[in-house]
């Protein structure tokens, strides 16, 4: 039997036995669990002379561990990571570490620490982005909870994290649950970058009336440029490629409904709690939501009218425009996901360097894209800095382009295609920037109806205004 193995993997799907494999490659020793038989067989046809140990027990799992034992477990989210701590406990000894590298709602993971804490043994939550590819070849890496556990697993970790300027794109984040809370806003923003992207892409196809071809080589130039990033990547890639089955382009089979694991609404939760505004990643999630209806959507496009699509004005300006407000967007989806990490480091004593989550998000994530340099550099320069558009550079590249998204948002209102993340964007931007709001009316209505009273700009205190005769 082996044994002094370097790491344990408990769920053998596509995620938890590419990881493995990544491990064995980079010289490390480890074994894998799963309840599913035919998934062990897998990780022995793939594991070839690799040194991988398949085991029938999660007992034998750990028997073959050198201490302190490290275990990684890649199960879905929910009651699934809480069966298999329940299981494995009665086989861990103190100082011995469990990972969670699923997308875990960080408050579990908040209680799962300390159940663990008091039993000695260290529960690191880590978030792991790059899908089966970054498992296999280099993902990026979140982890966070107790130091001392995370420096056990620094050397494995480190060698199998994408690398950014040579530099593993991983970081201790700290403690508790910053590793998932990090994880969760970046699926947040994942949600967002997303939807800006299908927003231009109805534009394109309703507005421009492009074909899928036109397409692949609209988002294949974008991604040479100031856009480039992994999401456009595949994104060019997709509106290549060919159905087997009817010879058509792939993307025009598939159905029109966007599904949804819970990370991106965790997100605008939080957000909620926290008084962070973060609108673009908040309709990104309920136009998802409205992507579901699909039976009513079918009922309203037969009774309700509205502008023709076709765009009558000047293409390649509007082409242009199009993918300048995209930039401009873009900037603001990294804005708002940044300011919630910003205030969640606050509220739960996470401690984030910002510039260091930047970092490693520069490669082996969904979100990975040059601009995240220039996002890294701000917080390098200012590490208290509030919000990016702040940021010196940031603001005049928002600014040079805001041209382009008010048009672009027009041209599309004008022709009665939805692109509500690219006007939500908007929206935040002029908010944001506005030394006047027109929420002292609010405070008016609310004081009117509830006596909530408010705050006067000329003398200090709260006051209450009688405003009936009544």
């Amino acid at each position: 039997m082996p044994g002094g193995l370097d790491i344990g993997m408990v769920g053998l799907g596509v995620m938890g036995r590419n990881l493995l494999l990544n491990i064995a490659d980079h010289g490390f020793r480890g074994a894998g669990f799963d309840t599913d038989a035919t998934k062990l067989a897998a990780l022995h046809d793939e594991a070839g002379q690799r040194p991988l140990y398949g085991a029938t027990s999660l007992a034998e799992l750990v028997s073959w561990l050198r201490p302190p034992r490290a275990v990684v477990m890649l199960v879905p989210a929910g009651p699934p990571v809480d069966t298999v701590i329940r299981e494995i406990m009665p086989h861990l000894e103190p100082g011995d570490i469990v990972v969670d590298g699923g997308n875990s709602y960080y408050g579990d993971t908040e209680l799962r620490a300390r159940a663990l804490a008091g039993k000695g043994v260290h529960f690191l939550g880590m978030g792991v982005s790059g899908g089966e590819h970054g498992a296999r070849r280099g993902p990026s890496l979140m982890p966070g909870g107790p130091r001392e556990a995370y420096e056990s697993l620094r050397p494995i970790l480190e060698a199998i994290a994408a690398r950014a300027d040579g530099i593993p794109c991983v970081a201790y984040l700290g403690p508790g649950a910053s590793g998932h809370y990090v994880k969760m806003v970046h699926n947040g923003i994942e949600y967002a970058l997303m939807r800006l992207i299908a927003e231009t892409y109805e534009v394109l196809k309703w507005g421009l009336e492009l074909t899928d071809e036109e397409l692949h080589h609209v988002y294949d130039t974008w991604n040479q440029g100031e856009l480039s990033s992994y999401l456009l990547e595949i994104t060019a890639q997709i509106f290549a490629r060919v159905d087997e089955v009817t010879g058509k382009p792939l993307i025009d089979v598939i159905l029109d409904e966007a599904r949804q694991k819970g990370t991106g609404k965790w997100t605008v939760q939080d957000a909620m709690d926290l008084g962070v505004p973060v609108p673009t990643i908040s309709i990104a999630v309920a136009m998802r939501d409205l992507s579901a209806l699909k039976s009513e959507r079918l009922m309203a496009s037969r009774a309700l009218s509205g502008p023709e699509h076709s765009f009558r004005g000047d293409r390649k300006q509007l082409l242009e425009q199009l993918r300048s407000a995209l930039y401009a967007c873009t900037i603001v989806a990294f804005a708002q996901g940044m300011a919630q990490l910003r205030a969640a480091s606050v509220a739960h004593g996470f401690g984030l360097d910002l510039g260091e989550v930047a970092r490693i998000w520069e490669a082996g994530c969904i979100i990975r894209a040059d601009l995240l340099k220039q996002i890294r550099s701000a917080y390098q320069a200012r590490p208290d800095l509030p919000n990016l558009l702040l940021d010196d550079r940031l603001g005049r590249e928002i600014m040079a382009r805001q041209t382009d998204l008010r048009a672009a948002v027009q041209a599309a209102a004008a022709s009665g295609i939805s692109t509500p993340a690219m006007m939500c964007s908007l929206g935040y931007y002029d908010a944001y920037r506005s030394a006047w709001s027109s929420a002292n009316l609010i405070e008016a209505q609310r004081d009117y109806f509830g006596a909530h009273t408010y705050e006067r700009i000329d003398s200090k205190g709260t006051f209450h205004t009688h405003w009936s005769e009544d």
